[in-house]
């Protein structure tokens, strides 16, 4: 190596790998002032993804081919995506996903107890707001959003 080199810059190769304490935590405390934040955004961002979504509209049927006291099975948003539309007796409507939130097994109506039944482990929902009434489900069907438009029913949007 040149000398003039060596004498402008010194060099200690035995200490040149060295880091000091106070850079090793200086460090650490930024990495983990970015894995905060990283996670408080990425909470955020999830927590956006949960609520009403709005989807292409899609016509489900007219209203007087769902009689009172029975349900009707579609695809929403897309065709695979299984749901269900229940005319309540009461004249009401009301629409969830057909998978279960335990393990996605397929609800079915039951009319006479008006509820979404999971046979796979008897898991049961209400057939007016989709909540867990019994059974191993950890959380509500999510809410499929209906329009009546002129007698004809649209799916419009998913509550999470």
């Amino acid at each position: 190596m040149d000398k003039a080199l060596q004498d402008d810059f010194p060099i200690d190769w035995e200490q040149d790998g060295f880091v000091s304490r106070r850079e090793f935590f200086k460090f650490m405390t930024l990495a983990s002032g970015g894995l905060a934040i990283g996670s408080v955004g990425l909470a955020a961002w999830s927590s956006a993804l949960r609520g009403e979504r709005r989807f292409e509209p899609i016509r489900i049927a007219r209203l007087d081919e769902v009689p009172t006291g029975t349900a009707l099975g579609f695809g929403y948003p897309r065709p695979s995506d299984l749901c269900i539309l229940v005319h309540h007796k009461d004249g009401t409507l009301s629409a969830f996903s057909r998978r279960c939130t335990h393990l996605s097994c397929p609800v079915d109506y039951q009319a006479q107890t008006e509820r979404l039944f999971c046979p796979c482990h008897n898991g049961a929902f209400s057939s007016k707001d989709g909540s867990v009434l019994q059974g191993p489900p950890p959380a509500p069907l999510p809410r499929v959003l209906i329009e009546n438009r002129d007698g004809e029913l649209w799916a419009v949007g998913v509550v999470h």
